[in-house]
C-alpha cells in the first residue's frame, strides 16, 4: 500500500515537471513570436500608419481566434462572455490594441532588441507587482528578496547590452 502510494507521488513529481518544461516552452515560443511579430508590425507601419498597422493585426488576430474557436468544437458559448466578472477583465483586447501600438513604437524608436529588453523588463516588473498586491484575482504572494536581485541584475543585463 505504501509503494502505491509513493508510486503515486512520484508519477505527480514528473508530470508537474512536465507540465512546467511545457509551460517553458511555451513561453519561449511566445517571446520569439511577439519579437518577429513587433518588427512585422514595425515595418508594416512604416509603409501604411501605426493605428491601420494596429487594427489589422487586431483584425487577423480576430480572425484566426474565431477560426480556431470553430476548428477546436466551439468550447464555451459566446453568450459566457456575458458573464465574466469582474466586467473589467474584458479590456484585455483593448489593453492588446495599444500593447501593438506600444511594440510598433518601441521597436521603431529603440530597435528590435532593445525595445524587448525594455519591454520585458517592464512585464517582469509589472507581473510580480501584481503578485506581491494579490490583485486582479492573482494569489498573494511574499516579498522575496531574490526576485528584487533578479530584477536588478536584469536592468544591469540592458545596460550592459546598451553600453557602446
Amino acid at each position: 500500500m505504501n509503494k502505491k502510494k509513493e508510486n503515486s507521488h512520484t508519477i505527480e513529481k514528473k508530470e508537474g515537471w512536465l507540465f512546467f518544461m511545457w509551460g517553458i516552452i511555451i513561453g519561449l515560443i511566445s517571446g520569439a513570436l511577439m519579437s518577429v511579430q513587433g518588427v512585422f508590425n514595425a515595418e508594416v507601419t512604416k509603409q501604411s500608419s501605426i493605428w491601420l498597422s494596429a487594427a489589422f493585426v487586431q483584425i487577423t488576430a480576430f480572425v484566426v481566434c474565431v477560426l480556431a474557436w470553430f476548428i477546436t468544437g466551439k468550447e464555451g458559448a459566446v453568450s459566457s462572455l456575458f458573464h465574466v466578472q469582474p466586467k473589467y477583465m474584458l479590456l484585455g483586447g483593448a489593453i492588446g490594441a495599444f500593447i501593438t501600438y506600444t511594440v510598433i513604437q518601441a521597436m521603431n524608436q529603440c530597435g528590435p532588441a532593445r525595445a524587448v529588453m525594455f519591454i520585458v523588463t517592464a512585464q517582469l516588473i509589472v507581473a510580480y507587482l501584481i503578485e506581491l498586491m494579490g490583485v486582479f484575482g492573482v494569489d498573494k504572494q511574499p516579498f522575496e528578496w531574490r526576485k528584487i536581485i533578479g530584477l536588478v541584475v536584469m536592468i544591469a543585463g540592458i545596460i550592459t547590452f546598451k553600453w557602446k
